[in-house]
């Protein structure tokens, strides 16, 4: 086997014209949709949330789709090749609770206040203030993300073709700016569909071969056992409180850290998917939307972990300057290794549609947020309809044109799933500390969402770069730091809020109606459609199914 090299320098997957034609013909396909898609975009209902018109099974494989981006394809196996079996973690307790969470408790809420954004809904529960806020740090957030995944798909390209990261990263912004200028979140959504099937068509062979190449999975554990020791492909082990593990957490922070507070601050909050649970054509499908995607959440980390573990076998020391791979190479290095052209077109395919949907879903919601929550309300308002639609595709070109740079900025950590988790934990986190107060304590006041909020956010970044960047607390990884943050923003945001709430008034109760546990809104009483109060449709049957499952899953990887 030759001496990898990083991508940068001479690893160049070889392509033919084969390879060139799929993935030709998907691009001609992606921008059909876009066209497709204008022709029903008239309000700008229709170009922010496709008109509340989508089925529960288009918006719910968007979902996942939407998630299945740098941070899932590139981030997670480079999790699996640095800290090994304890990516399970992001999925079956960072993942599932939480969407389920989103569809039995919060989607009622979402969905039947008739709101367009999620920092809209702490417009109705709290003031202008907290939604001015929220609305900022989602849309900075949203083009920090959206960054992330140009850069994963630069990595892509220029292995690919080799061009150099900028051109990569200015054509692919192009490239996405283009179909979402057309039709807006229909067409991004349509084409998250068509992108779940060619992502899972790339990466079912790259984890199939790369397992037969190490002689499968008893192979895979036997090699990482004697290399990075018993701890590295289970679950759980060393996880006790002062005990050594390869991801330098121990159980008390992954349940609180990632389990509740940074995974519940990601898929209860981010518009980014909320957004496509959103465009559901009723309640019923809204809440659908999130726990049908669990279900592939659940088994899709085994085709993002083997390739990492896979590449931490044949790559010793991947992610050192002796190797010459980061941990962000992992599945490139894969295709150039193990797939035959044709295939290697496929997964070519997937991995750039992969970046493109996870950008395509920040971008859209980003232009919703911005165009709504900021220019609408506060900045130019009560125009006609058609200034909206015609802002909010200005406003794109804009957000894709501050992407590129910030691709740039995510170019320089090694490990992208690192990067990712320190912005949720920064911004997630403390939107979630706000929306789960609020949502179950009438009390709350109105003064209090604000302060929380900008409470919960500084006290996560002086975590970050004070107590941690500057070595004051002792944290031996990045993934452990962002835990910690995860969880002083959460603690912080909600002193802040109970003290704030003991000095200021209260949301008069009738204001709170549809927007406090235990209370109802006339949306939230709308009456299933025909067929969606089928027994096995029924959301309650779905979620606790879905966690189940999750928790089933964990026992071969706990003994």
């Amino acid at each position: 086997m030759r001496t990898p090299t990083h991508l940068a320098a001479e690893l160049r997957l070889p392509t033919n014209w084969l390879d060139y034609t799929i993935l030709g013909i998907y691009f001609v396909v992606v921008l059909g949709i876009g066209f497709a898609a204008r022709r029903s975009v008239k309000t700008s209902l229709d170009f922010f949330l496709s008109g509340r018109s989508l089925p529960a099974w288009i918006t719910g494989l968007a979902f996942i789709s939407a998630n299945l981006a740098a941070t899932e394809i590139l981030g997670m196996a480079a999790n699996s090749a640095q800290y090994g079996v304890y990516t399970v973690h992001w999925y079956w307790i960072g993942a599932i609770p939480a969407m389920v969470f989103l569809g039995l408790v919060m989607m009622p809420f979402y969905y039947g206040s008739k709101v367009r954004s999620v920092p809209e809904f702490l417009l109705l529960r709290f003031d202008k203030w907290a939604h001015l806020l929220s609305a900022l740090l989602f849309a900075f957030a949203a083009l920090l993300i959206a960054g992330v995944n140009l850069y994963a798909l630069s990595i892509v390209v220029e292995a690919l073709l080799g061009w150099p990261k900028w051109v990569a990263i200015l054509v692919a912004g192009a490239f996405v700016l283009g179909y979402i200028t057309l039709g807006g979140l229909s067409s991004a959504i349509y084409n998250e569909v068509l992108q779940f099937f060619v992502i899972l068509a790339a990466l079912i062979p790259i984890a199939a071969l790369g397992l037969k190449r190490v002689g499968g999975w008893d192979g895979l554990t036997d090699s990482l056992t004697a290399s990075n020791g018993d701890n590295f492909v289970t679950a759980w082990g060393g996880t006790g409180i002062g005990s050594a593990n390869p991801l330098g957490a121990n159980w008390l922070t992954i349940v609180l850290g990632l389990g509740f507070v940074l995974s519940f601050g990601y898929w209860t909050t981010n518009f980014a998917e909320v957004q496509r649970a959103l465009s559901a054509k009723n309640l019923s499908a809204g809440q659908r939307t999130p726990l049908i995607a669990a279900f592939p959440k659940i088994f899709i980390v085994f085709l993002v972990m083997i390739p990492g573990l896979v590449a931490a076998v044949l790559v010793p020391k991947i992610g050192t300057s002796t190797s010459g791979l980061q941990y962000n190479d992992a599945i490139p290095y894969l295709m150039q290794e193990l797939l035959p052209n044709g295939v290697l077109g496929i997964a070519v395919t997937g991995l750039l549609a992969a970046f493109m949907a996870g950008m395509a879903a920040n971008v859209s919601s980003f232009n919703t947020v911005f165009t709504t929550d900021i220019w609408g309300r506060y900045v130019v308002r009560d125009r006609e309809d058609a200034y909206y639609v015609r802002f909010g595709r200005l406003i794109t070109v804009i957000g894709v044109a501050v992407s590129v740079g910030t691709a740039f900025l995510a170019s320089s950590f090694s490990n992208i799933m690192s990067y990712l988790q320190t912005l949720f934990s920064f911004f997630n986190v403390p939107m979630f500390v706000v929306f789960i107060v609020g949502m179950f304590w009438k009390r709350a006041s109105m003064k209090s969402g604000f302060w929380g909020l900008l409470a919960g956010t500084t006290a996560a970044m002086v975590n970050y770069f004070v107590l941690y960047k500057q070595d004051i607390v002792g944290i031996p990884t990045d993934q452990g730091a962002n835990f910690v943050s995860a969880i002083a923003g959460f603690v912080a945001g909600a002193v802040v809020m109970v003290a704030v709430t003991l000095f200021t008034a209260p949301k008069p109760a009738e204001e709170l109606q549809g927007l406090v546990y235990g209370t109802r809104s006339p949306g939230m009483d709308e009456p299933p459609a025909k067929g969606d109060d089928a027994w096995y449709r029924r959301p309650a049957l779905l979620g606790w199914g879905a966690i189940v499952l999750a928790a089933a899953c964990y026992i071969p990887f706990s003994i």
